[in-house]
This record gives C-alpha cells, sequence and structure tokens, in this order.
C-alpha cells in the first residue's frame, strides 16, 4: 500500500511503495487520491516511465487535456510530441528543439487558467535535470485564503479576475495575440477570485498569473492595487513547499489549489521534462 511522508510544509507529500509504470490497484488508486487531497502536491521518486505509461498514470484521474499553444519564439520546427504530452525542455539538437519554455524563471501560476475550463491537475517527470537551479515551488490557495485579512476576505468576495492568455509562464508571446498594455483588454477568461474546489468543497484563492490580470467592474489602480496584495499574501514562505528535482521524479499537483513557479537555470545545461494535464472543470 504506497505510505504518504508529508514534506512538513504547507503543503507536499512523498508516496513511497508504488510503481507507476505498472497499472494501479483500485486500494493503490484510493490510497494516492486520498493523500493528493490531503496534500495537493503528491511527489513519486525513483520512477521510470514511458510516455505511454504517464498517459495511463494520468488517465486514473480524468481524461487528459491536449497541449497548450506553444510561443511565437518557440514555433522554429520543434519535435513532434504527443497530443497530451508536453516536452517543457531547453534542449535543442540539430537545430530543431526538444521543447518549449526554456531555461528562464517561470513566474507563479496556475496551468492554463486563461480557458473557461482548466486542467485540474498537472503531472511532471524528470527526464533530464540541470546540476543546480530548475527547482519548482508550490504555493497552497487554501491557506493563503483562511488567513486573509478579514477585511480583504470580504472584499473579494464575489469578485471576478480576467486571467491573461496572450503571454505563457515564462512570459513569452503565444502565436495568435498581441502585446497587453492595457490589462481592461486582456484577452482570457474570466474566473471567480474565489472558487470552491468540486471534490472538497473548500474554498481557495484562484489567482492564475499576475501579469495582465484584470478585477472587471474596478478602476485599474483599484484592481492592481487589489491584486498586488492577494498575490504578496499567496505566495509568503508559510504557504510554500518547493521541490528539488531528482531524475526519475514524478510531481502531481491539484492546479485548482495550488500554485507554482520554476527557478531559471544555466541555458547551457540540460532539462528535459514530459508533462501532462488532466481535465478540470469550470471554477466556481
Amino acid at each position: 500500500m504506497p505510505l504518504a511522508i508529508p514534506s512538513g510544509a504547507a503543503l507536499g507529500a512523498d508516496i513511497d511503495g508504488v510503481d507507476l509504470s505498472q497499472p494501479l490497484s483500485a486500494a493503490d488508486y484510493g490510497a494516492i487520491a486520498r493523500a493528493w487531497m490531503d496534500h495537493l502536491v503528491l511527489r513519486f521518486r525513483g520512477q521510470s516511465l514511458t510516455d505511454d505509461q504517464l498517459m495511463a498514470f494520468s488517465r486514473n484521474f480524468g481524461a487528459l487535456d491536449r497541449n497548450p499553444r506553444h510561443a511565437k519564439s518557440e514555433m522554429r520546427q520543434m519535435e513532434d510530441s504527443s497530443d497530451y504530452v508536453n516536452v517543457i525542455s531547453n534542449v535543442v539538437e540539430n537545430g530543431r528543439a526538444l521543447g518549449g519554455l526554456g531555461h528562464y524563471e517561470a513566474k507563479w501560476h496556475s496551468d492554463m487558467s486563461y480557458v473557461p475550463v482548466p486542467p485540474m491537475a498537472s503531472a511532471l517527470y524528470a527526464l533530464e535535470i540541470p546540476p543546480s537551479g530548475g527547482e519548482t515551488s508550490f504555493a497552497n490557495m487554501y491557506t493563503a485564503y483562511e488567513t486573509l485579512p478579514a477585511e480583504l476576505k470580504e472584499r473579494i468576495a464575489g469578485l471576478t479576475c480576467v486571467h491573461d492568455s496572450s503571454l505563457n509562464s515564462v512570459g513569452q508571446l503565444r502565436v495568435g495575440f498581441e502585446d497587453v498594455t492595457d490589462p481592461r483588454k486582456t484577452p482570457g477568461a474570466v474566473h471567480p477570485i474565489v472558487r470552491t474546489h468540486p471534490i472538497t468543497g473548500r474554498p481557495c484563492l484562484f489567482l492564475g498569473r499576475r501579469r495582465n490580470a484584470y478585477v472587471p467592474g474596478l478602476e485599474l489602480a483599484e484592481s492592481e492595487a487589489l491584486l498586488d496584495a492577494l498575490w504578496d499574501h499567496a505566495t509568503q514562505a508559510e504557504h510554500v513547499w518547493t521541490q528539488t528535482w531528482q531524475v526519475g521524479d514524478l510531481v502531481l499537483w491539484d492546479n485548482r489549489a495550488a500554485l507554482h513557479r520554476r527557478e531559471e537555470f544555466a541555458g547551457s545545461t540540460r532539462r528535459i521534462m514530459h508533462r501532462t494535464q488532466i481535465s478540470g472543470d469550470r471554477p466556481f
């Protein structure tokens, strides 16, 4: 039976005693699913997975979403990959990029929150890692909401936010979009700032990404100040756990109630990760 070992931080747990290359039994899936709801982010170390096995594990939790659009700067004869396995890499071989997002810092965000029905989860598997850098941090949006000052919690009740679809998590412009100069004209889905988790029923902040975000109905300056206050609070160290990668790590996170970010790393080193995303539901 898989054993969950909590990180000791606001979220995150290691799952020992399971080989994800093999089908999960009903009992093993049940234990993993319960641990996931408790800890939001699960780490499975020492895995050896093909893309088919990564997809098979991910499908235990739901149907898979197709890969998101690439940035304009990445449309340079990238290697073909599965519609459902997104290669995240800085490696270029024989003039062809193996994947996207390069070696840059990825700001705090929820994956694909700019679409009307964002994925509920992401699973990221490490094939090659640099000697330093590239760590991924996660922030617990349950505790971020619960610890908000009462007046701020009251102020955001019923408010929504526009989630920018023009830029990816490293700030690159996506294909088909123009630069946003006024957040009031930001393209992207509109979601409640406080969403209800469809399984646990608990409220949590749902902030998406900071750049170009806008709260409809507020003056721009008021929207900016409110979002700055929420982001400053949500990403405090007390809500965060950081994953230092090892080859063979698979990390599964709940995209509905956790933000994540990536540290930059040296572009002269290699990092290759494969990611799946699991279909979700419309935030409410």
